[in-house]
């Protein structure tokens, strides 16, 4: 059962990654980011390809921290400057429309990024350097009645340290501060002088950062990545955010862990044949019983 929680919890850590973006966006514009499982897929590839780029450079031979680095901050400048990209495109010219357009215009620069990735990088799977994966996951710990790998140790510590990171941004700086106003009165935010087009871009570039940085670590966990991984993760951030209560950072955190570890008791229990069918599950019955989610839901109040 151990060895369960703490598959969970690993699995877990990387769908709170990714729903802090659907979370953020919809706690501040009312709105549901349906590209954002595509800004994370393309995470993963970017980490994938740096590592290869750095791999045949020879680069590996001389540090290998530096390449582990250097996989994750190329995939949160360029997701970074994909999640500004799809603001300024796809939601900024329709933020005053029918509730409808920027959702049909959501899922259309979903499509578009999701075609995009299978022109540029083709149709098959591309594999995680198994050199970077075997070093971490070679390595085990063995306790009581669990056996935890240096991968799964550097998942769940990277994505604590970012969650720690997001949340002291959010509640001591500045830029923190204006975002949550804005969560709360975009309105009166604006009248005493916050920039509310630059705090809705800036939420949707750390949202972008943050599902790159999942998507390199789920890459390295699962040891590959595909051009339509996005929808799947993205079905799941979106359970995660849901389930802790959308539009609430700390109840996201939570419902992403809760997410992971129910779906691994799910496999455990039921059968692997029906993993991604636990989400739905969780959902529906989510919506049914709870709608505003375990924790509460916060949304701001559209002007």
């Amino acid at each position: 059962m151990l060895q369960h929680i703490l598959d969970g919890l690993t699995q877990g850590a990387i769908y709170v990654l990714i729903a802090l973006g659907y979370t953020m966006v919809y706690g501040i514009l009312g709105m549901i980011n349906f590209a954002h499982g595509e800004v994370y897929m393309m995470g993963a590839y970017l980490g994938i390809i740096t590592l290869g780029v750095l791999t045949f450079a020879g680069v590996t031979a001389i540090s290998l921290p530096f390449c582990i680095l250097a996989a994750f901050l190329v995939a949160i400048v360029f997701c970074a400057g994909y999640g500004y990209t799809i603001e300024r495109t796809a939601y900024r010219p329709l933020r005053q429309a029918h509730t409808l357009a920027p959702l049909i215009s959501a899922i259309g620069m979903s499509t578009f990024l999701q075609n995009y990735m299978m022109l540029a990088q083709g149709k098959d799977k591309i594999d995680f350097p198994n050199f970077f994966r075997e070093i971490f996951i070679r390595k085990t710990i063995t306790l009581p009645g669990v056996r935890i790998n240096y991968l799964e140790i550097f998942i769940i510590v990277t994505s604590l340290l970012v969650l720690l990171g997001l949340h002291l941004f959010i509640t001591y700086t500045k830029t923190g501060r204006a975002m949550r106003a804005t969560s709360q009165d975009k309105r009166m935010a604006g009248l005493v002088g916050i920039n509310i087009n630059r705090v809705i871009s800036i939420t949707f570039i750390i949202g972008s950062a943050l599902a790159a940085v999942g998507g390199v670590m789920i890459s390295m966990y699962v040891g590959a990545t595909k051009f339509d991984d996005g929808y799947m993760a993205g079905i799941k951030a979106f359970t995660a955010a849901v389930l802790g209560g959308i539009g609430n950072i700390t109840g996201t955190m939570l419902g992403g862990f809760i997410l992971g570890v129910v779906e691994n008791f799910g496999i455990w229990l039921i059968s692997s044949d029906y993993k991604d069918a636990y989400s739905f599950i969780i959902l529906l019955i989510i919506l049914i019983i709870r709608p505003t989610g375990l924790f509460g839901e916060q949304v701001s109040e559209r002007t």
